[in-house]
């Protein structure tokens, strides 16, 4: 097969799924644009914001998709790229997207606010605060593993450096001309032009201004930037830069789409399905925790309920950025096994030990890109700059999302210092980028991110948990939750159970212990959840 029909497959069946399924889901939460929302009901101008949909999209899609995509179908390509391509077309559509929607549908419910205060809600208080101390932990991992890649890469490639603080001072210059011209007719169409065209254009200044810093003062630089994109208004950088950046990734999957085409390369992997890989393990549950972004990724929650929520200017606007978004991103990850499966299985295995998941991507694409009449070189560069924005992208989201975690797990707390945290923006990113420092600093985050995969999954199976919660309380039929939920916590307790039981046996224990932890949390949550509604059944047989 060559990969010009494997894209054309895909393309046509995920498009067929939102039209189709994405109609039904949205149907099922029963949004209606007759009520206002949370971004009218609670605008402050800093979170809450009404935008343009395609705006709001621009800040979803460039905030869930970071490298993820990339590299875990990439990862998984070890088990055969039949069964990738198949994980991410039936994870994506009946899996992702609908824990997608169903997340920014409960949020949109829920004042805006996140799963952790829709589990209070739903489950209890005891539910909240052990989903926002397990969600607000995840999170600072991240900010520590992206601080430090990015870093690295700003180190290795400077030009790359360059062209990302190039992005950040154009972004705050669009979101003011988007501001004060974006409703006048036409006006925010020709900002658009303009800006993408510069942001195209400083992809290739960034090569010739290369700007070099050591490896701390990177880290230092990009704390501090997020620190200011989590306290600054949302319309004055994250939505003007996720919004421009989102046309890097919208211009890099249309490249390869063309350059797959005119290329028309064949898929040179094989066949074959591997059931396991000696790196790795079993296919089961392994494949479903190693391709998280681009089948289904609890951090998409974290980011529905937390950022997205607060700026969709309607309801019905929740269809395009939840399902849509989360079906973009599938799309993604089968541009990134095509990009891969031209190799051999051999040459895969041998240049991902040496090159790594992204490399690999790079100059797989870049290659494809170059049939367009580009310097292999400038689209090899062009591809992995691509990526590092996203990873930039994800960084500062997450420390505004951390910061949300914060503020709503000390909100209950009547002391003046849990008050000050909750109430206080700029206390509580503080604390989230002192608490980033100190994992930095002691370098647990490279032993720790092996776990990251089985704690995403959890995220979304308790996520999933919730919304399957709230719609049965809502005496909705809530089987198109409830299978997909049943079926990541089994992916997520095996595995759970699998990685504490290897890590036991190899003593290391602290990660043995963390696996145990998150797989009693998850039978907790479930326990307070089924208590929750047996309580909601005997009050409705004896009312």
């Amino acid at each position: 097969m060559s990969i010009a029909v494997l894209l054309t497959i895909s393309g046509i069946i995920l498009f067929a799924a939102y039209k189709i399924y994405g109609a039904f889901v949205y149907k099922q939460f029963n949004l209606s644009d007759e009520q206002p929302s949370p971004a009218h009901t609670h605008r402050d101008g800093v979170d809450y914001e009404p935008s343009k949909p395609i705006v709001v999209l621009g800040h979803h899609f460039a905030s869930i998709a970071g490298a993820g995509p990339i590299v875990g179908p990439i990862i998984a390509l070890t088990f055969g790229w039949i069964p990738a391509v198949i994980w991410i077309l039936v994870g994506g559509i009946f899996f992702g997207a609908v824990h997608d929607l169903g997340s920014l549908a409960a949020s949109l419910r829920t004042e805006g606010k996140s799963i952790g205060v829709i589990i209070k809600n739903q489950i209890g208080i005891q539910g909240k605060q052990l989903f926002i101390l397990f969600s607000f932990s995840t999170l600072i991992l991240v900010i520590g593993v992206f601080a430090d890649i990015i870093a690295k890469t700003f180190v290795s490639n400077p030009g790359v450096a360059s062209a990302s603080i190039s992005f950040i001072l154009l972004a705050v210059i669009f979101g003011g001309f988007s501001k004060r011209f974006g409703n006048r007719k036409n006006a925010f169409v020709i900002i658009t032009i303009v800006g993408v065209v510069l942001m195209y254009l400083f992809v290739y200044l960034g090569t010739l201004f290369p700007f070099s810093l050591d490896y701390r003062a990177w880290i230092a630089c990009l704390l501090i930037y997020a620190f200011i994109a989590s306290v600054t208004p949302v319309s004055i950088l994250l939505q003007p830069r996720d919004y421009l950046n989102s046309y890097l990734l919208y211009g890099l999957i249309i490249a390869a789409v063309i350059g797959v085409f005119i290329a028309n390369p064949e898929i040179q992997m094989g066949n074959e399905i591997y059931f396991k890989s000696e790196n790795l393990g079993v296919i089961f549950p392994v494949l479903f925790v190693t391709i998280a972004c681009g089948a289904i990724s609890g951090f998409h929650s974290l980011v529905a309920s937390g950022t997205t929520s607060k700026q969709l200017n309607k309801f019905s606007d929740a269809k395009v950025v939840g399902f849509g978004g989360m079906l973009i991103e599938s799309f993604l990850a089968i541009i990134a096994v095509g990009a891969v499966a031209i190799l051999s299985r051999a040459e895969y295995l041998d240049r991902f030990s040496t090159e790594g998941p992204v490399p690999l991507f790079s100059t797989g694409l870049g290659g494809m890109i170059s049939s367009l009449g580009v310097s292999e070189e400038f689209a090899v560069g062009f591809v992995a700059l691509t990526v590092s924005a996203f990873a930039l992208t994800t960084l500062d989201t997450c420390t505004r999302l951390a910061r949300f975690t914060l503020q709503e797990y000390f909100e209950d707390m009547p002391q003046k210092g849990a008050q000050t945290i909750s109430k206080n923006r700029f206390v509580s990113t503080g604390l989230v980028v002192l608490f980033s420092v100190l994992l930095l600093a002691s370098g647990e985050f490279t032993t720790l991110w092996p776990i990251f995969g089985s704690a995403n999954q959890l995220l979304a199976a308790l996520a999933l948990l919730t919304i399957s919660v709230w719609l049965i309380k809502k005496k909705v039929n809530a089987i198109f939750v409830i299978l997909p939920m049943f079926f990541m916590f089994t992916v997520t307790l095996a595995s759970l159970g699998l990685f504490a039981w290897k890590n036991f046996q190899d003593q290391i224990y602290v990660l043995s212990l963390i696996a145990t932890l998150l797989f009693v949390l998850a039978v907790s949550l479930m326990v307070l959840a089924y208590k929750s509604l047996k309580k909601e059944a005997i009050k409705k047989v004896t009312s």
